[in-house]
């Protein structure tokens, strides 16, 4: 039975570390196509129940780094939506028959299901793409979160796919350092960190220290 550690309540504002592997170490993604999707679908599903901060998709898993909405923003967000466009959880949470955690859970069973569905779709393939259960772990402490943001980012570099932070295209670190539009907390994220220089100083000292030695 997998530790509870691993599957934690979402709560209200809170932050989660949430991340998944395939089954059998197959590939999640086999051309930019699939990463895009992954992306877009991501943020077609929860964008409106969840803010994030990180990201990270790796050759057989992924990593993300998100804050869970506030209730009132959640459930005035579902109060616009027909009636008949909702599925059955959201029309449970609406008349207080779900909590946050059964909404939130069910949305990225939901999310893993669509790019399942799309990724077997476009490659003639049949069957479960992802382990289950996916994990989630909550992120309740400020250290807790400085980690995660440094470890989901430079996670390409932990696995020995690149040397440099930089020279890996899937993961949020372009566009926290970037101008470009986003949908991740940038200004929040740089601010923690004390700007966008220390932000980068920190993430190429930590990357080398941990996983460069």
């Amino acid at each position: 039975m997998i530790n509870a550690k691993y599957k934690a309540t979402f709560i209200e504002n809170e932050c989660y570390h949430i991340y998944n592997r395939t089954n059998n170490n197959e590939l999640l993604f086999l051309n930019d196509d699939n990463f895009a999707f992954f992306l877009t679908r991501y943020s077609e599903i929860t964008s409106a129940y969840l803010d994030l901060y990180s990201w990270n998709l790796l050759p057989t898993h992924f990593h993300l780094l998100a804050k869970v909405k506030s209730y009132t923003e959640i459930y005035n967000h579902l109060q616009k939506i027909p009636t008949e466009e909702l599925v059955l959880t959201e029309k449970k949470f609406l008349t207080h028959r779900a909590t946050i955690h059964q909404l939130i859970d069910n949305l990225y069973q939901r999310f893993l299901i669509s790019y399942s569905m799309s990724f077997n779709s476009m490659h003639e393939r049949k069957g479960n793409l992802f382990h289950r259960p996916f994990k989630h772990v909550h992120v309740n402490k400020e250290s807790h979160f400085t980690q995660a943001i440094i470890y989901i980012n430079a996670n390409a570099v932990k696995h020995g796919i690149v040397t440099n932070i930089n020279d890996y295209k899937w993961s949020s670190y372009h566009s926290i350092i970037s101008d470009e539009e986003t949908n991740l907390c940038r200004q929040e994220i740089l601010d923690w960190f004390g700007g966008r220089e220390q932000f980068i100083k920190v993430l190429q000292e930590q990357t080398a220290y941990y996983y460069n030695c």
